[in-house]
């Protein structure tokens, strides 16, 4: 080296290689110079390598940051609970930024509420609690929409801002607080606080507010989430609490979805009937189907009353459903029961119809009994003449016979009318069983048939008319022997019981004899209908027995199979009150 030769300095490890002759000294400095220009650095080798440090701790940074950012949403989920987002957030942020406190307020149009704050021991107000748009620093915030730095005042002072007092409470000296921003509007606030003075450059603050819109976006996305689940739950709640029958069923007839009502019903398929066809599960399939394929055709809603095995009646409604596109894609099949209506409907109908006969039963009557009184007085006084010839005392019997039998038709008229008053008093349903099976039991059982009789000798007394209760027991046996008279009836036996419950006083009388056919059944209690041959009945019997009955605040209800035999029982209510 001459000794005007400048001293050279090469960068770290390098001189050895230029000694050794690895590389040329001037390829060394050329490289120096240009990292030199490239950083900008005029300085040692120490500072060159200070420089690069931090500037790798600032890409580390962000990386971090952006890590932080992917961690957090990605562990956000609809289903977490707000103090498990905000510990979400906390936990992953105090790794690059140190604090101490976070609440989140929601604002809930003019309202702002402090729902939720983590640590729960940092907490002041109770949740919930809405803050006062009056000297308030958040809501300054909202109406500022922008971020705000904080730093909490030692001391009270007048009129100052209502958060200070939480804060000062919990210990916090400085906050930085982030309006939460969702389609335009701002839904929130959140407050980082810290027990020191918070220190930040604008990258943190960039970094932060970044952090703060996703998570307003996470909240809509629960807010969203919650509105659907409670729009869900709220028509599962409707769905099931329906009392009548529902089926959401596809096109194929396939059933989708049921309520609690159908699965009580169809008690036999369990909690299997999802997945059936419905033509599976109904035995009147070509109702249900004609009802759904009618439906399809005409893209409405379709109505029918379907009579289903258990002969219950339901009003069956096929109502077609659309998705956006308006293109149909199954039904929803709503059945109501309706047979205590159809009842009760058919008792108002009959009693309209015996109102409206019983007043001119009642005006016949009286205008008959005046000359079949004369008719079988006059005829009784004749056949008492012991002159006359065989052929005229037989004439006369005939017409007395034929008045005393008009005269049972006018009594029966009358009671139907309810044109006779009551004489109630305190009686037992097995006094009237007594009475009528030692006046007509010996002729019915001449006829070949058997009586048996059941009676409940614990059968509380009722108040009511004994005499009138007879006549249902009469009208009630009469009618069993009548049904099995005919040849075709082998077993001939008629059973007579009386039994009581909570509620009712019961009189039963059943026979193994022909039955009724269903297309009479509705038609038995109608005055002067009769199966019987002309001149073998009135027709009155079942009638005036149901006026009897509904007379003690009772009724009549019937069972019958056509070839197989009939029950008619009576009810009359345990604790009746007494009638004048």
């Amino acid at each position: 080296m001459h000794d005007h030769e400048p001293a050279r300095y090469y960068p770290a490890g390098c001189e050895e290689l230029v000694s050794a002759g690895f590389i040329r000294s001037d390829s060394v400095l050329e490289r120096q110079i240009m990292i030199e220009r490239l950083t900008g650095v005029q300085s040692s080798k120490r500072s060159y390598y200070t420089e690069l440090k931090n500037t790798v701790a600032q890409l580390q940074k962000k990386n971090m940051q952006l890590e932080i950012i992917h961690e957090v949403m990605k562990n956000l989920n609809v289903e977490m609970s707000m103090d498990d987002m905000l510990k979400n957030i906390m936990d992953k942020l105090i790794t690059i930024f140190p604090f101490d406190r976070i609440s989140l307020s929601v604002r809930n149009g003019e309202e702002l509420i402090l729902s939720n704050v983590y640590p729960k021991k940092l907490g002041y107000l109770p949740r919930n609690v809405t803050l006062s748009k009056e000297h308030s620093l958040y809501w300054q915030v909202i109406e500022k929409g922008k971020m705000h730095y904080h730093k909490v005042p030692q001391e009270a002072a007048e009129n100052e801002y209502i958060e200070n007092q939480i804060f000062r409470v919990n210990g916090i000296q400085s906050a930085l607080l982030f309006p939460l921003h969702s389609k335009g509007i701002i839904t929130g606030i959140v407050s980082i606080g810290s027990l020191g003075i918070l220190s930040y450059d604008e990258s943190d603050l960039t970094f932060l507010q970044q952090l703060a819109d996703q998570f307003a976006v996470c909240l809509e996305n629960v807010r969203l989430y919650n509105e659907v689940l409670s729009r869900k739950k709220e028509w599962e709640d409707t769905f099931r609490a329906v009392v009548d029958m529902i089926f959401v069923v596809d096109l194929e007839g396939d059933i989708v979805k049921v309520n609690e009502q159908a699965i009580q019903y169809f008690r036999s398929y369990g909690n299997q009937l999802v997945g059936k066809k419905i033509d599976e599960v109904f035995h009147e399939a070509k109702d249900i189907s004609a009802l759904l394929s009618e439906s399809l055709q005409t893209k409405q809603a379709s109505h029918r009353e379907i009579r289903l095995s258990d002969h219950r009646i339901f009003e069956t409604f096929s109502n077609p459903v659309f998705n956006e596109e308006q293109q149909m894609y199954g039904f929803i099949l709503y059945m109501k029961d309706v047979s205590e209506k159809k009842r009760i409907e058919s008792q108002l109908i009959h009693s309209g119809k015996l109102a409206a006969i019983g007043e001119l039963a009642a005006g016949v009557a009286h205008e008959l009994n005046n000359p079949l009184t004369a008719i079988l007085g006059n005829s009784q006084i004749l056949v008492r003449d012991a002159k006359l010839e065989p052929a005229a005392h037989n004439l006369l019997v005939g017409i007395t016979n034929c008045g005393k039998r008009c005269r049972n038709i006018v009594q029966n008229l009358l009671t139907f009318s309810r044109q006779e008053e009551y004489l109630f008093q305190e009686c037992s349903l097995n006094e009237a069983v007594d009475q009528v099976v030692s006046l007509v039991g010996y002729q019915i059982e001449m006829q070949n048939i058997t009586i048996a009789v059941k009676k409940d000798e614990s059968l509380p007394r009722i108040n009511g008319s004994l005499q009138q209760l007879g006549q249902i027991v009469l009208n009630f046996l009469l009618n069993a022997k009548d049904a099995l008279e005919p040849d075709i009836v082998r077993e001939k036996q008629i059973l007579i019981k009386t039994s009581h419950n909570h509620e009712w006083v019961q009189l039963t009388v059943s026979d193994t004899g022909v039955g009724i056919s269903a297309s009479h059944q509705s038609e038995v209690f109608h005055p002067f209908f009769t199966t019987k041959p002309a001149g073998q009945g009135t027709g009155l019997g079942l009638s005036v027995s149901l006026g009897i009955a509904q007379a003690h605040g009772g009724l009549i209800e019937m069972t019958s199979l056509e070839g197989e035999g009939s029950t008619f029982m009576l009810r009359l209510p345990k604790n009746q009150a007494e009638r004048r």
